[in-house]
């Protein structure tokens, strides 16, 4: 196994139908195991469904997605729950996103409030999806020391992720949007120690160059990996070894 993708929605409509061969295909390419992020009650039975089916390559995660986060929160926590006695990976993806508008801000950040207690609780990581909201998050952090886990897809700066460090034993989630031209992504990463980064893909979504527009797969994360040894200026192999190292240590792999 050279990869790990730590984040990936295999279960996504967009794969009806090809699992089998997504997975396959993610195997001949060096990736050996794929994380399964958990958003809501509409998809949480197909995702476990699917981790079922191929134990020995994917790992699911519990939790509630931002997005999915309204006035029933609660509603959607207690059907969240009903897996609890599952095995997972970490509580994710979790998180705070502004990024349609802030009518249920209060209630995101309470939901988000609450995974991190149940996180902690059961001495898990949080997997976080952050979108134009990090001023609030890292407030949500600093009432919640000591927490470890990783920023899926990190938009954030440098100076963001130094603060959050000061607060717990983070990571950043390097996928597709690192080889985009101009993406300020790149010279986060530049200055992010190795020992920082983890791998991902987010498919079916943020496919990197050369295949933007198109659908994305846990394939193309030595594309992704690539990028991140050009900007270090280091050989890819370190790469694949540091990050894949990363991502048993953060998720107990």
């Amino acid at each position: 196994m050279l990869y790990i993708d730590t984040h990936c929605h295999i279960s996504d409509k967009a794969f009806s139908g090809e699992e089998d061969a997504y997975i396959q295909c993610a195997l001949d390419s060096g990736v050996g195991l794929m994380l399964q992020p958990d958003t809501d009650s509409s998809e949480r039975k197909d995702m476990f469904d699917l981790v079922d089916r191929h134990p020995d390559v994917l790992r699911p995660m519990l939790g509630l997605y931002p997005g999915s986060v309204g006035a029933d929160w609660r509603d959607e926590i207690g059907k969240m729950l009903e897996y609890s006695g599952r095995p997972v990976v970490a509580i994710g993806e979790i998180g705070l996103d502004y990024h349609e508008g802030k009518e249920f801000a209060r209630e995101q950040v309470e939901a988000l409030e609450w995974q991190f207690d149940y996180a902690a609780g059961r001495g898990l990581p949080v997997n976080i999806h952050m979108r134009d909201a990090m001023g609030d998050f890292i407030e949500v952090v600093r009432r919640h020391k000591g927490l470890r886990g990783n920023m899926h897809a990190y938009s954030g700066s440098y100076e963001s992720f130094l603060e959050l460090s000061r607060l717990g034993d983070w990571y950043i989630g390097v996928g597709g949007v690192v080889t985009f031209k101009n993406a300020s992504l790149a010279e986060v990463v530049r200055k992010i120690p190795l020992d920082r980064i983890v791998l991902e893909t987010d498919a079916p979504y943020l496919s990197p160059v050369p295949l933007r527009g198109r659908r994305n797969e846990s394939s193309n994360i030595p594309i992704i990996a690539a990028k991140v040894a050009e900007l270090k200026g280091i050989p890819v192999e370190e790469v694949a070894r540091a990050t894949t190292l990363n991502a048993k240590t953060l998720f107990g792999l």
